[in-house]
């Protein structure tokens, strides 16, 4: 029978929602989140409140606005107050305008900063610090939905046409600390990957700075290797690596690097000879001078990289066939050699498991017929995100690198820890699972966030 009124699903809100509250969120939401002409008059009431029950929802694995609802099962409404219900929460939503996206968010960016303040979420950013831009396409289907279009993505490896809605974000990252969201900007299915890119990244710049960055390193794929992000990344005075799309030019440049400029470099089918102690690869790097952009009014030489791989088509050893794959970097040679250079640029993959931690939740639905909610909610997603990349670093024990763990996985283990509310003399005491198995990961959770 569902009669149980003191049980809690998801007891590790608790915690969560307190660090929300330390850094300031609902104070960030007040100040800058307002709405002066609201379509239904209670719409826009208890903006603040309203906007943080839905990023709980979100802590907890919701991925549409129904999915709220969880927050108010069992001991929930008892637990934690502004407890809505989800309907009018949707109904904030469809309040925001495009105005209203843009200070969340500033939110957004502001409560980076802070989190990292209090939690050390980007463990190693004094020492390098990286800023990675993609985009990628969601797929929806209602006929509703505004600002669906057909866009260009990725399936199994082939190129194909899909309908959706196009986030455009930036990620912060460190060699220590997973990547966490500096931005986020819903677009139509149909935009181009570059569309806004330049302000992206002058703001993501900007926050990273904030967290106190020094040495940032801006890396993009080839819709990003264009003279716009190459000019704000030389205004900020930042390095950039930038893969460049094929052209006439490029190519000629190519051609004149000579055969022994190039040098083998690690990958899944390399070996080392045990004779000559030489490395054997079917990958190898090369590095020359070159001006791009020269068709702009901001031309920029720096260091062309170019990693060439064999075709896997390439089946006579004597005729090789190389796939090349170049990219622009204006990286200290004395901090990044060629090889290495190319490992710093090749991993700008990691900001994919950060979309695969937002597909896998949030994200996994883009919930309203109304883009601008459907922007309001990609953003608030982006604030979940971070929340739970800091409750990691929370669990990690003194001196071992920040936990690198699944959103899921967070929230699995953190999150969705059911507990069983009592009140002895009207004090609130969680009761959890015995032999629970992260019960020391959630202890010091716990006591980091409610004893220091």
């Amino acid at each position: 029978m569902f009669d149980e009124e003191n049980l809690v699903s998801d007891a590790g809100l608790v915690p969560v929602m307190e660090l929300a509250t330390l850094t300031g969120l609902g104070d960030l939401l007040g100040e800058h989140v307002r709405f002066r002409q609201e379509k239904i008059r209670s719409g826009a009431a208890n903006a603040a409140a309203k906007l943080e029950f839905v990023v709980a929802g979100m802590l907890t694995g919701a991925d549409s606005i129904a999915d709220l609802d969880r927050v108010r099962a069992g001991g929930g409404k008892l637990l934690f107050s502004g407890v809505f219900a989800a309907s009018t929460a949707g109904i904030l939503l469809r309040e925001f305008t495009h105005g209203h996206t843009l200070q969340l968010a500033a939110v957004l960016r502001r409560h980076l900063v802070r989190l990292h303040q209090r939690t050390g979420v980007l463990a190693g950013i004094e020492e390098q610090a990286f800023v990675d831009i993609d985009s990628l396409l969601r797929p929806v289907y209602g006929r509703a939905k505004e600002g669906a279009s057909f866009g260009h993505t990725k399936i199994a490896g082939k190129s194909v046409l899909r309908r959706g809605l196009s986030p455009l974000a930036v990620t912060i990252s460190t060699p220590r600390a997973a990547p966490v969201l500096a931005g986020v900007r819903l677009r139509r299915g149909s935009a181009g990957s570059a569309k806004g890119a330049a302000s992206m990244v002058r703001d993501g710049i900007r926050t990273a700075r904030d967290c106190g960055a020094t040495r940032i390193l801006l890396r993009g794929d080839s819709a990003y290797g264009n003279s716009k992000v190459a000019a704000v990344c030389l205004d900020e005075g930042v390095d950039f690596s930038l893969t460049l799309e094929r052209s006439a030019l490029l190519d000629a440049a190519i051609s004149t690097i000579s055969d022994d400029a190039w040098t083998p470099v690690h990958y899944p089918d390399a070996f080392v000879d045990l004779v000559t102690g030489e490395l054997i690869s079917h990958a190898h790097v090369a590095e020359i001078a070159y001006t791009a952009f020269t068709s702009t009014d901001r031309p920029v030489t720096a260091r062309l990289i170019v990693r060439r791989v064999l075709d896997a088509n390439t089946q006579d050893p004597l005729f090789p066939v190389w796939r090349y794959h170049p990219f622009l970097t204006s990286s200290d040679p004395n901090t990044y050699d060629t090889v290495a250079a190319d490992l710093a640029h090749r991993h700008h993959a990691v900001c994919e498991t950060t979309w695969s931690d937002l597909i896998d939740g949030p994200w996994a639905h883009q919930p309203s017929g109304h883009f601008n909610a459907n922007a309001a909610w990609s953003i608030l997603a982006a604030i979940t995100h971070n929340l739970l990349r800091a409750t990691a670093a929370l669990t990690a024990l003194p001196g071992a690198p920040s936990t690198r763990a699944r959103g899921a996985t967070i929230r699995r283990t953190i999150i969705n820890v059911p507990a069983r509310l009592a009140r002895p003399a009207r004090k609130p005491v969680l009761h959890l699972p015995t032999r629970w198995p992260t019960t020391r990961t959630w202890n010091r959770l716990w006591n980091n966030i409610f004893q220091t």
